[in-house]
């Protein structure tokens, strides 16, 4: 392609597709074959391409008018979105702060959290907690502050941020176990983080309830996820939960967190799977006791959110896409995401592949180092391709994040099973 290198953008080492058409799950190319989006895009195509909800929503505001910033022009459809994402999820009395993407939804996050302590508590509780096995978005901030090794910035372009407490996985924390797997006492590193900074300086703990590219779907012990919630009410610390990939069902669940009890965030932040690859979006939801702090009189003024936040069209599109994951066979639904998840495992038998974990739609397969590439490449030939993921541990794991839109059928499934079994078998 033509001054490909000019568009500074992310690339991989492999050719790219031309695609010349899509529908649900499938890009057609050029030269007449077409191939599955085995991993939704970038972990965000949550209900495919070429959706008409979604096209049928927008054209409806479209001819309203496409912009008009929601302290100016009255926010019906913004409050609309509102209502429907806050039932849709389970927190139907929360508040919500429309933002552009995932990972300023995190930096918005992040600075509602800090006003929410400092007007509840009178202290300036600034610090944020994150895990060594973490990823929190693109900015500087949430770069420095997480635990990707791939992406993280140079030490000296840190500012002093990094994570704070390891993940409770093997490659940041199996190797304190003495042979036996993490379970829900590593939460008690979490107490040890904040202690060690003094409860009255850490604002909130970030987390990601299921672990999402940086080490590939890692699924947290039972009872981890509560006890971090019981660590951090006993010391007056809020929980922010980062569904910016797993939330809207990826994982079986509207919000990841509700696969255990006892373990409800005290904000939730969403974007891929709500915008679903028709929108940038980002949303934080604030629950109801601690929303009404935001507009207290001593209160800092609300975090930026940009210029396009709360923009209509956007809001517009993510209707469409809720119409879209609520029209699901939710039955149908879940028994082909047991049953990907079952055929995936049996993949494990086999040389190259050496894990697989996860749950719902969302999996990550581990191969053996220095097979990452050839294997997608094997997978592409067969007609599907894969999102991959490295980063965690020394050596550093890598493998496919397998996990297709959710309304994807039963054939879809079936077609990228076999390809990918295919493709794993011609390495064995």
């Amino acid at each position: 392609m033509q001054h490909r290198d000019r568009l500074l953008t992310s690339s991989r080492p492999m050719p790219d597709f031309e695609a010349v058409g899509s529908n649900g799950p499938w890009l057609h190319l050029a030269d007449k074959r077409r191939v599955l989006d085995g991993s939704s895009g970038l972990l965000c195509v949550n209900v495919g391409q070429g959706s008409r909800s979604v096209f049928s929503r927008i054209e409806k505001q479209f001819s309203r008018y496409s912009f008009g910033g929601a302290a100016v022009v009255q926010p019906h459809i913004q409050m609309e979105l509102m209502d429907r994402l806050c039932q849709a999820v389970g927190r139907p009395e929360d508040s919500v702060a429309l933002t552009t993407c995932g990972t300023l939804g995190v930096e918005v996050a992040v600075g509602l959290a800090r006003n929410i302590v400092r007007v509840r508590d009178r202290k300036s509780r600034g610090d944020i907690l994150t895990s060594s096995l973490s990823y929190h978005g693109n900015s500087v901030f949430t770069l420095g502050v997480a635990g990707n090794q791939i992406r993280n910035p140079h030490p000296e372009d840190r500012y002093g941020l990094g994570p704070a407490f390891p993940a409770p996985y093997p490659p940041a924390h199996g190797h304190t176990h003495e042979g036996r797997g993490c379970d829900a006492s590593c939460a008690e590193e979490v107490a040890v983080a904040i202690d060690g900074r003094g409860a009255q300086n850490v604002a909130a703990v970030l987390i990601e309830p299921i672990n999402g590219t940086t080490g590939g779907a890692f699924v947290p012990p039972d009872g981890y996820l509560r006890r971090v919630s019981e660590i951090c009410r006993e010391r007056g610390v809020l929980v922010i939960h980062d569904e910016v990939l797993t939330g809207l069902w990826r994982t079986g669940t509207s919000l990841a967190s509700q696969h255990w009890d006892g373990c409800e965030p005290d904000l939730v932040i969403l974007s891929k799977g709500l915008g679903a690859g028709y929108t940038g979006v980002g949303a934080v939801l604030v629950s109801p006791e601690l929303a009404p702090l935001l507009r207290h009189k001593d209160v800092d003024p609300l975090p930026a959110m940009g210029t396009m936040a709360t923009h209509p069209l956007q809001a517009a599109a993510c209707l469409g896409v809720l119409d879209e994951l609520e029209a699901m066979d939710f039955d149908a639904f879940t028994a082909r995401g047991d049953r990907l998840g079952a055929s995936l495992c049996s993949l494990t038998d086999q040389a190259p592949v050496r894990e697989v974990r996860g749950v719902g739609h969302l999996y990550g397969v581990e191969v053996a180092p220095g097979l990452l590439w050839p294997l997608m490449e094997e997978c592409e030939r067969r007609g599907v391709f894969f999102y991959p993921f490295t980063g965690a541990g020394e050596p550093r794991s890598e493998g496919l994040v397998v996990a297709p839109p959710l309304n994807s059928s039963d054939d879809d499934i079936d077609f990228l099973i076999t390809a990918l079994t295919d493709a794993v078998t011609a390495f064995s």
